[in-house]
């Protein structure tokens, strides 16, 4: 599954799948590239997996020590934690 950020793909290095979307870990320029996309508003889609084509929400990014997660929800989905 690839996350498409703006113009750029990154893939992430785990994806678990979560009602209405994802909880994704990135790390390196894959995080560097979501975070930059994120904090400019770029549009962000998934590619691949059951949720192919997509648009996604960022809905929390949880960084803890090396590890950074985030969670992506459908557009319009909402989380319910």
């Amino acid at each position: 599954m690839q996350l498409i950020i703006g113009t750029q793909a990154i893939t992430p290095a785990d994806v678990r799948q979560i009602p209405g979307g994802i909880e994704a870990e990135l790390a390196g320029d894959a995080l560097t590239c979501f975070l930059d996309g994120a904090a400019n508003g770029a549009s962000m889609e998934l590619h691949g997996g059951a949720l192919d084509r997509h648009a996604v929400d960022v809905t929390e990014i949880r960084m803890h020590g090396c590890a950074t997660k985030v969670t992506l929800m459908t557009t319009h989905e909402m989380a319910l934690n």
